[in-house]
């Protein structure tokens, strides 16, 4: 067979729906500044499917930053892997202030989020060692645990008696093997919004050896009393052994870093491959993501709007009668009982005939039979728009249950 017969016949559980999805459901572009309201196919939309958590993206002061790294700097520089020639003072002081921020020894910048959890994964852990994670976890572990060459188990989504059971597997394998254990969970999970149970599974320590990793990346700047993130809204950051946050969210920006003890993270600085063979993160965003992460300790009423207007749209939902979930987070999703034509029905009725821009979300990404709509609030969210995306929902509620969206003919859009 001819490899690209094979693709022809199989384009992917989502990419079989390219030609009705593309640049509509998926690949859509939203045009204009960065806000709550932006264009999409020319008309205005209120906007809840950005991760600019604090409102940074267009925030004057991070917008100047950036301006004038770039006349200084130029966006190539600095040239090459920061282990060669790309390393800067920049880029140091930001890895300190990021490991003095989130509770750790040091930190090492990351050019890409996805990549770098991919790339943290495989540098720590050999074919001896056995790795326990959550099995819904982000798509980026689940690739790190797949270039794993040993054993990993996973554990049913945040059943700590489930981890419990695996980290008993684990123990007895290492025993064989002569590794170690590295337990992989989300601080906040970006589809369910529900936290890791962070505080439950640093207790198991006392019965079992194992290192623990998180993926915080909602987490970062959003969560705990200072926004370091869920291992502080948890009160166990002694019991993180590495950290992972990104840039894309509530920094606004692009890029990742990973904070762990002085040795570890040196460890790490030293054999990620997917940064030892990559250029460095560019000085514009490195000094830009600098003012973002002083705006982000200095200015703790963008997390306290963030949480008003996350609180006000969830409390409204459910008040609605609306299945969230599990949510504890901002992050919000409105699950519903449908298909994939009432799941395409419902969001381009909310686009074309409310105005309201909300990613959906369907199988395989989330069981049959249910589908997603999953809303972001940000800091720059106002309760007007809460209010008018309440009174949207309940009517696309009332219509979803009538059976409106089963008529294919029925959208007027």
């Amino acid at each position: 067979m001819d490899l690209f017969d094979k693709i022809s016949k199989n384009m992917g559980p989502l990419g079989q729906h390219q030609k009705m999805a593309h640049g509509y459901f998926a690949f859509p572009k939203l045009e204009g500044e960065i806000a709550p309201h932006m264009k999409f196919r020319g008309k205005e939309h209120l906007v809840w499917s950005l991760n600019n958590y604090l409102g940074l993206a267009n925030h004057p002061e991070v917008r100047e930053a950036d301006a004038q790294a770039a006349a200084e700097y130029g966006l190539a520089y600095p040239m090459g892997a920061r282990m060669m020639s790309g390393n800067s003072n920049h880029h140091e002081a930001l890895e300190q202030d990021l490991a003095a921020f989130t509770g750790f020894q040091d930190a090492f910048l990351l050019n890409f989020g996805y990549q770098g959890m991919v790339s943290i994964i495989d540098t720590l852990v050999d074919r001896n060692d056995v790795i326990v994670y959550d099995g819904e976890s982000h798509a980026c572990i689940i690739d790190g645990v797949r270039l794993h060459m040993g054993k990993r188990f996973v554990y049913q989504h945040n059943d700590i008696d489930s981890c419990k059971k695996q980290l008993e597997r684990a123990t007895k394998l290492v025993e064989q093997t002569g590794g170690g254990i590295l337990v992989i969970t989300e601080g906040v999970f970006g589809m369910s919004g529900a936290q890791g149970k962070l505080k439950e599974i640093v207790a198991l320590k006392e019965q079992f050896k194992f290192r623990l990793l998180i993926d915080d990346a909602h987490g970062f700047g959003t969560m705990g009393k200072t926004g370091a993130g869920t291992h502080e809204a948890q009160d166990c950051i002694e019991g993180i052994d590495v950290y992972f946050g990104t840039f894309a969210k509530s920094m606004a920006g692009i890029g990742a870093f990973v904070a762990s003890t002085e040795e570890i993270t040196n460890y790490l600085r030293y054999n990620m491959r997917s940064q030892t063979f990559a250029k460095a993160l560019p000085m514009p965003m490195v000094v830009g993501l600098r003012k973002r992460l002083e705006l982000l300790k200095t200015k703790p009423e963008l997390r306290e709007r963030l949480w008003e207007i996350a609180t006000a749209l969830q409390t409204g939902l459910r008040e609605r009668g609306f299945n969230l979930g599990v949510t504890d987070t901002m992050v919000t999703p409105v699950f519903l009982k449908g298909e994939l034509p009432e799941a395409t029905a419902i969001t381009m009725d909310l686009r074309e005939n409310y105005g309201i821009f909300c990613s959906i979300v369907v199988y395989p990404v989330i069981p049959k039979g249910l589908m997603e709509l999953r809303i972001i609030p940000t800091a720059m969210h106002t309760l007007e728009d809460v209010q008018r995306t309440l009174e949207a929902f309940t009517e696309v509620g009332e219509k979803l249950k009538n059976g409106f969206y089963k008529d294919k003919n029925g959208l007027s859009a």
